[in-house]
């Protein structure tokens, strides 16, 4: 009996910040590879999450959120969004069911006509709101007349998550896989644990102050005894920020620190020593270096 033919390729999860992309991510690699936080505008760059469905290898490409930029890092993560959409074999629209068929939504519907991008439609949250809701949002998005198909799914209980799955990994091109089986992503370890510690500076601080920031890994190195040590930057713009980061006597940055550090633990399964670092870098916003790290284009 012939061995049966197995699929691989890329699917780009593009749409308006806070759509669902990184649940959708985490959801099919099974495991954390995006950060995800109620706040919009959490995904700064591309990441990859790799995972096998049947005799196919999905790569997810979870774009950040697409809006309307304001800053440098705005354009540049928008840029990354597109230069996404344009490097895969499928691209998703994921629409926020709750939100609606939005301004932001209708920019990038417009887009995707322009550069005649037939997309699969991914209506998310469907647990959110009522079904006659549900089938009109369905019927002015189709009108748009981009999609080839429409799926109705929950990521965060993952209603109807397996039907999406089944039809993407059917209609990837044959072809061998691109990575090993047990790899979950292309990010190195020490960007996936600084990529953790900025979630959780999203959650633990409020209103702006995390789009003030950055997190960079300086350091990730194994100890004699198998455990590794990890020492990342957070990056502020300016010294009231530094002190809200730390928190009364450091207790924020513990706070912080602890829950990176059980989360990156329960991620590889191994004994990490976390070392966060506060410093104040004015306009890091305007500093390429910064950029190349994440690779989003400093002249987007």
């Amino acid at each position: 009996m012939a061995e049966e033919q197995t699929r691989c390729g890329f699917v780009a999860l593009i749409g308006a910040p806070n759509a669902g992309k990184s649940t959708i991510t985490n959801n099919f690699v099974g495991s954390k590879v995006s950060i995800v936080s109620p706040k919009v505008q959490t995904t700064r760059t591309m990441v990859k999450g790799i995972g096998i469905y049947e005799n196919t290898q999905i790569i997810f490409i979870d774009t950040p959120g697409i809006f309307k930029p304001r800053r440098r890092l705005d354009r540049a993560m928008v840029g990354s969004a597109w230069d996404g959409a344009g490097d895969a074999d499928i691209v998703v629209l994921v629409v926020d069911a709750k939100r609606g068929f939005d301004d932001e939504t209708r920019s990038i519907v417009a887009r995707l006509k322009k550069r005649k991008i037939e997309a699969v439609l991914l209506i998310n949250k469907i647990d959110l709101v009522p079904k006659e809701k549900l089938l009109g949002l369905s019927q002015a998005l189709n009108d748009e007349g981009c999609f080839k198909e429409t799926f109705f799914v929950s990521a965060e209980t993952g209603q109807n998550m397996d039907v999406f799955y089944k039809y993407i990994a059917d209609s990837l091109p044959e072809s061998p896989w691109y990575y090993p089986e047990d790899q979950i992503s292309d990010m190195p370890l020490k960007l996936l644990a600084a990529e953790i510690v900025r979630e959780k500076l999203f959650l633990f601080l409020h209103q702006e102050l995390p789009y003030a920031l950055t997190v960079e890994p300086e350091l990730w190195e194994r100890r004699e005894d198998g455990s590794i040590r990890a020492e990342i930057t957070i990056y502020v713009e300016r010294d009231n920020q530094k002190v809200i980061v730390l928190g009364r006597g450091g207790s924020m940055i513990k706070r912080i620190g602890q829950a990176a550090r059980r989360e990156i633990e329960e991620l590889l399964e191994e004994r990490v020593h976390l070392f966060l670092f506060v410093k104040v870098r004015e306009n890091w916003q305007e500093d390429a270096g910064r950029y190349s790290t994440w690779n989003l284009d400093f002249n987007a």
